[in-house]
């Protein structure tokens, strides 16, 4: 398929969620138009405010419920490609008090299948479908070192929500509901490929951190650490707040070792997934590389100048964080051979992400 260049229109559904207001950023600088979904006309109103300067390239729409059949019909009307970023997010550690196992699952499917046949009936001028999954779709629990490819696929979790249903963790949940509806994403693309007219790419992003704002003001509207979305608030309590680091961090601070990418190489690697005509019908794993806490608890302590927060910066046990092996490595040679990424480094996303913190008196 062509690649999906600007001035293309780009479709970002759940615009106001931590990765999307990094694609929309990106989309827009590199000259896109684009128009995002939100579940309210309220939760549009910073995302209007803060890209102002960019006028009527940006518009919303307002989809408030995305597992409702056509909630997506007249918001692909018009564009040249979509971002699906919207899915439910939920993986503390404990149980829903939701007695329906599936309340995540469901929304993740449905929304996804949703936007797909939405596509196939009104979207005549689509070219590229961008779904972002997660590396919770490919990655399962292993007991020595193993690196995951695209080929790979997180089977355990669908197996153990079958199996354990309304009792299953939030973790299992969101894994399956990742799975499930990635592979429902493939496989309609191929129930319907003599039908569409649009290709499907898929990203995997491993955990996702990095900064709220690159200039001010900030790019996502939070007002203090407690609003930060799940990804973004684990690293503010482990690397950045001391009495929270001691409190959930006692284990994983020396022992646990996974892969990350900063948000903002995410939002690049969308853009380039849209723009590049060999990413169509590829899964592309992006991940930066290994890390574990006291990693990113080192960087953030040998930080010159160092950041001026409010609180004292943890120091976990300095060190112990390199004497540890990674469990779960990610091949990401397809996003650097088909996308072209290069990833920014721990140092440099630390840096600018307590430089956030600063800025906002944290």
């Amino acid at each position: 398929m062509p690649a999906v260049q600007p001035p293309s229109k780009v479709l970002v559904s759940g615009a106001n969620g931590y990765i999307a207001m990094w694609v929309i950023r990106n989309l827009l600088e590199h000259g896109y138009f684009v128009r995002g979904t939100v579940r309210s006309a309220q939760k549009g109103e910073y995302i209007s405010k803060y890209f102002a300067e960019y006028g009527s390239k940006l518009e919303l729409v307002v989809v408030e419920d995305i597992s409702k059949e056509g909630a997506f019909d007249e918001a692909v009307n018009g564009v040249d490609a979509i971002a699906h970023t919207a899915s439910p997010v939920h993986t503390g550690g404990g149980r829903s008090s939701d007695n329906d196992p599936f309340y995540m699952v469901g929304p993740a499917v449905k929304g996804t299948i949703g936007i797909l046949q939405s596509a196939l009936r009104f979207g005549q001028s689509i070219k590229r479908i961008l779904y972002t999954s997660s590396a919770a779709a490919v990655v399962h629990e292993v007991d020595q070192p193993t690196t995951f490819t695209e080929e790979d696929w997180n089977l355990k979790a669908v197996d153990a929500f079958n199996e354990q249903g309304q009792t299953a963790s939030n973790v299992v949940k969101y894994r399956s509901s990742k799975v499930l509806a990635e592979q429902s994403a493939w496989s309609f693309v191929k129930e319907h490929q003599h039908e569409i007219s649009w290709d499907l790419t898929v990203v995997n992003p491993t955990y996702v951190c990095g900064l709220y704002s690159w200039a001010q003001p900030a790019i996502h509207e939070v007002a203090d650490p407690t609003s930060l979305n799940f990804s973004a608030r684990l690293f503010y309590d482990h690397v950045a707040d001391p009495a929270k680091s001691d409190e959930v961090a006692k284990q994983s601070l020396n022992n646990t070792v996974h892969t990350w990418i900063d948000v903002r190489d995410l939002g690049e690697a969308h853009r380039r997934a849209l723009a590049t005509p060999e990413a169509g019908g590829e899964r592309i794993i992006v991940s930066a590389g290994p890390w574990s806490w006291q990693n990113f608890i080192d960087t953030a302590n040998s930080l010159d100048p160092p950041p001026k927060l409010s609180k004292p910066l943890p120091k976990g046990n300095p060190g112990v964080g390199s004497q540890h092996s990674c469990m779960y490595y990610f091949d990401n040679a397809k996003s650097q051979r088909i996308l072209g990424m290069k990833y920014r480094s721990m140092a440099e996303m630390t840096r600018d992400t307590f430089a956030d913190y600063e800025a906002r008196g944290w």
